[in-house]
């Protein structure tokens, strides 16, 4: 469908109507809190408030890639944000990430807590704090490091771009969702590309680069993002259907992605983690509903 009135910017913009689209009970111009709620604390080194988004499941499959290496210090508590209620805009979580976004984290592992918010920086955070998932060579660090925010600088035109328009806007036009359909596959063929000559983007090993970028772009061919995968043509990305399944095979990936979920199969879900037995009370409960 094609636009068809056109839109007089006004010399100033102002915020004077919801936009329509589904996040509009959440989104405003300005920060800062609009109510008080304190965050809770649980018993271990790492805190981490989130949700089950792409963004949100770097972090957890991060945690959980940490944990399956036998690094005891992070073990963490997932607290679930719930978005769609405003949650990010309590007092507690403001003070914890300024920007109101998923994920952030408290390490409370020190004299002193320290407070990290974006998921790249979490990512980066966590992978010096225990030395994995992180190239020391310094070529190698420069390339893992470069996919990383590769990744952290073209999201905005996956998720605000072509996951808002094609499958959140309330009304569909031609030329915004031409716009970011265009800028998402020439994405998805960067990295196909890159993943004709390597194992995982960065080379040969897993890295933090694999964790930011799979729950972003493995998401969009296997449809787990804005139901696109069919409009993408995802199948002509062979070599980023290979590295989804390689990565979706590893089993703290398969756990990360269950905490914080809020959707999807109640079997999938995990909506929040205190402890690595709950992923073993989840599957037990999956059998007893089986039988």
């Amino acid at each position: 469908m094609t636009e068809t009135t056109q839109y007089a910017p006004p010399k100033v913009w102002a915020w004077n109507k919801p936009n329509g689209g589904k996040f509009a009970s959440i989104n405003r111009p300005i920060a800062g809190p609009t109510h008080d709620k304190e965050l809770p604390v649980g018993r271990h080194p790492l805190q981490l408030y989130s949700l089950a988004t792409p963004n949100g499941q770097k972090v957890t499959i991060m945690l959980e890639e940490l944990l399956a290496l036998g690094h005891k210090g992070a073990e963490y508590d997932a607290w679930l944000i719930k978005i769609s209620e405003g949650e990010q805009f309590g007092s507690g979580f403001v003070g914890v990430n300024p920007n109101s976004k998923i994920p952030a984290l408290m390490d409370r592992s020190g004299p002193t807590p320290i407070r990290v918010f974006e998921s790249g920086a979490i990512l980066l955070y966590l992978a010096e704090k225990f030395g994995a998932f992180l190239p020391a060579e310094p070529a190698a660090r420069a390339e893992c490091l470069s996919w990383l925010f590769w990744q952290m600088g073209s999201a905005p035109y996956v998720g605000g771009g072509f996951g808002h328009f094609y499958a959140y806007a309330p009304s569909k036009f031609e030329y915004p969702i031409d716009r970011f359909t265009m800028e998402a596959k020439r994405q998805l063929d960067v990295l196909d590309r890159r993943l004709a000559e390597r194992q995982y983007v960065a080379g040969d090993s897993y890295t933090i680069a694999d964790i930011a970028i799979f729950p972003w772009y493995g998401g969009l061919i296997k449809n787990w993002l804005y139901n696109g995968a069919e409009f993408l043509g995802a199948q002509e990305y062979k070599n980023v259907l290979r590295w989804t399944d390689m990565l979706l095979a590893r089993p703290a990936v398969k756990r990360g992605r269950m905490v914080n979920r809020i959707s999807g199969e109640p079997s999938s879900q995990l909506h929040e983690r205190h402890d690595a037995s709950d992923f073993e009370t989840k599957t037990q409960d999956k059998i007893a509903k089986a039988g």
